[in-house]
């Protein structure tokens, strides 16, 4: 009897410490590759935690331009990534680097500048025919130049205009959108930019609207997983409860809800 006290107490006790242990273990780290558009708006700072307790994962969040992003997939240094790079990201699944992209949110890029407009492109939703008033002009205009999505789309644009920009009215800095955006405001110059960053950084800069709403400038997000069977050291079981989870009712809702001075910075697109 006293034998069977003991081992039921050994028992429970072995039991216990599993228990224990299962709960406050330490958590899978997910390398996230996203972009600094992304990051600076201040988003993933309340789409993770949830996440992050619910499945006791910690992710590892490493905030670059979309090239960048893309580039740590290539190489299998990342298990997930989130980025706004349409051709990109569908290149990047065609080549086998990713698999099971999803759609997740949207915004739109705004052109920023002066109040005092020199290029006088207030309330002009064209965007062609902004950047052709711009580049006519010669009025300054910082381009992020790193490779992000941003620079994507912005080169693009340049190119549907007609426009190769060059010249001292031109600069391309190489950073990301935060310390672009600094940048334009101390120079006075124009700037694309996502109207996500925009918002966050609102109070801090002098720059303003000056042209938004052309089709052109639609700018949606998209996550995938690094693809397991060419990198077999990813986590490509958290990359997909990630995945699933931002893309799902709750993780819709947390995105839709998000604000910044009042104004929904994203919209979400994975849920009707």
């Amino acid at each position: 009897m006293k034998r069977n006290i003991i081992f039921k107490a050994v028992f429970l006790f072995a039991i216990s410490m599993i228990l224990i242990n299962s709960v406050y273990a330490s958590p899978i780290h997910l390398k996230l590759a996203t972009t600094t558009s992304t990051e600076n708006s201040g988003l993933l700072g309340v789409l993770l935690p949830p996440f992050e307790e619910k499945y006791n994962i910690k992710v590892d969040v490493i905030a670059v331009g979309t090239g960048k992003a893309i580039k740590l997939g290539e190489n299998g240094d990342v298990d997930v990534i989130l980025v706004h790079a349409r051709e990109a990201e569908d290149k990047f699944i065609e080549e086998g680097f990713g698999v099971n992209r999803r759609d997740v949110m949207y915004n739109d890029f705004i052109i920023l500048g002066p109040s005092d407009d020199p290029a006088k492109i207030k309330d002009e939703s064209n965007i062609v025919l902004v950047l052709k008033k711009i580049a006519n002009c010669g009025a300054y205009f910082v381009s992020r130049g790193d490779d992000s999505g941003t620079h994507k789309k912005e080169k693009s644009l340049w190119q549907k205009a007609g426009i190769a920009p060059e010249g001292e009215w031109y600069m391309e800095i190489g950073q990301g959108m935060g310390v672009t955006l600094q940048i334009a405001d101390e120079r006075q110059a124009y700037v694309l930019c996502d109207r996500g960053t925009f918002l966050a950084y609102k109070g801090k800069i002098d720059l303003i609207i000056l042209s938004e709403g052309d089709p052109l400038l639609f700018n949606p997000y998209g996550i995938m997983a690094v693809n397991p069977a060419r990198y077999n050291q990813v986590k490509y079981m958290e990359a997909m409860q990630l995945i699933a989870w931002v893309t799902s009712v709750e993780g819709q809702k947390i995105i839709g809800e998000y604000k910044k001075e009042g104004e929904i910075l994203f919209y979400p697109m994975a849920i009707e």
